[in-house]
């Protein structure tokens, strides 16, 4: 009897030291309100400019083309574009600003013409006022942001482990994941700055003549910029909640008894 009821007491003593080590394993994990009130700050910044960057690339004011009023006609034509499609407007100049050389703004109502861009699927490159667009050029821009958002919606779910499940050292791959996502939302407007370039430059020698254009750019490319910087704040912001707090201790010397 004595050699079971010695079994059933360390038997139970091992339960207890595995109950007391899973609630500090558990203890561990968990967030201070403090700290998980910064991550969730941290959080609405980095969806701030998640929404901005998702309203860039769905939007297609990136630049107008506008082309100069002519004498004597009521109607002077417009274009704006973005990463997957292009409208073409004709406004009445009677809507065009009187102090205005050319036409536009592109958001003035008008007959509409949009079309998605044909490189996605054919690889036939677009034309824009007898200017052609360089395909590869806006392929890459393309590419580029969809890459952004993805690596961005993965910052997300990092984060959201780290307040819902106490996975902390996942914080350090949603900065990065956030701060990549900015440079590459920076770099892909970038590469489309250098397709407007191109388009401007690759005129067709076809009749009729390509008219004389101006362009400039517009609120989706606008959002893009915000959204980067946005993002990158939000990276370097989840970044430093990563690092060990600053000994400041070691800095500041304690102050103690004065010398009488």
């Amino acid at each position: 009897m004595m050699m079971w009821s010695n079994f059933f007491m360390q038997e139970e003593d091992r339960r207890r030291r595995e109950a007391v080590s899973r609630r500090r394993a558990q203890g561990q994990h968990q967030l201070t309100p403090e700290r998980e009130g910064k991550i969730k700050l941290g959080l609405l910044l980095s969806a701030v400019g998640a929404t901005l960057a998702v309203l860039a690339v769905g939007t297609e004011f990136w630049v107008e083309l506008n082309t100069y009023k002519t004498n004597g006609s009521a109607i002077c034509e417009a274009a704006h574009m973005g990463l997957w499609k292009m409208c073409t407007k004709r406004l009445w100049r009677t809507d065009v600003p009187a102090g205005r050389d050319t036409c536009g703004p592109a958001e003035l109502p008008g007959e509409a013409n949009c079309t998605y861009f044909k490189f996605f699927t054919t690889g036939e490159n677009a034309r824009i006022f007898q200017r052609t667009t360089k395909k590869e050029v806006n392929l890459a821009a393309a590419v580029i942001a969809v890459l952004g958002l993805a690596v961005m919606a993965l910052g997300c779910l990092c984060v959201i482990m780290v307040l819902s499940k106490g996975a902390e050292f996942l914080l350090r791959v949603g900065a990065v994941c956030f701060g990549l996502s900015g440079l590459l939302l920076l770099v892909s407007l970038e590469v489309f700055r250098h397709s407007v370039q191109a388009l401007m430059r690759r005129v067709s020698p076809e009749p009729p003549p390509a008219p004389a254009l101006t362009y400039e750019y517009s609120w989706s490319l606008g959002c893009g910029v915000g959204a980067s910087l946005v993002l990158l704040l939000g990276g370097g912001c989840f970044l430093l909640l990563t690092l060990p707090p600053w000994p400041w201790g070691s800095l500041c010397p304690k102050q103690g008894h004065r010398a009488a």
